[in-house]
């Protein structure tokens, strides 16, 4: 079955405009909500970001749509076990319509801290085990 959803850009928009977007998307029909998590924006002119776990709390309370995260790094910027317990604090929120879309990161918005950032290959190794870990913390929170 097609779902239709609605893509909240933390990157263009800050968490009220965020939280009525995702109202009005409920309004007009749409199934689902996307919403993106990054620490910078992609360019200057977006100019946002806030944290996206603040933000899906109140979407909890503001919608009945299912939320997922697209994407979270749990890597590098926020450590695995952070992830972990945000992604299960908000499969409870949520009521077990909370989806954690996980990526390997991208260094223009993701490298915060000043470390060495590896190659691609290399964070797709760092992906697999918090995934795996994230999951479980999920699947135990529903």
């Amino acid at each position: 079955m097609t779902q239709i959803g609605y893509f909240l850009s933390c990157e263009q928009f800050g968490p009220k405009e965020l939280v009525d977007q995702a109202k009005r998307a409920q309004d007009a029909g749409f199934e689902a909500l996307w919403i993106s998590d990054h620490f910078h924006p992609w360019n200057d002119e977006q100019g946002q970001s806030p944290f996206v776990w603040s933000v899906i709390g109140a979407l909890s309370e503001a919608t009945s749509l299912p939320v997922s995260t697209a994407v979270t790094c749990p890597t590098i910027r926020i450590h695995p076990a952070i992830i972990a317990q945000a992604a299960a604090t908000a499969a409870v929120q949520l009521q077990g319509r909370f989806v954690l879309g996980v990526g390997s990161g991208e260094a223009l918005n993701e490298h915060i801290l000043g470390d060495p950032w590896p190659s691609a290959g290399v964070r797709l190794q760092m992906l697999e085990r918090p995934s795996r870990s994230s999951a479980s913390c999920t699947r135990a929170a529903r």
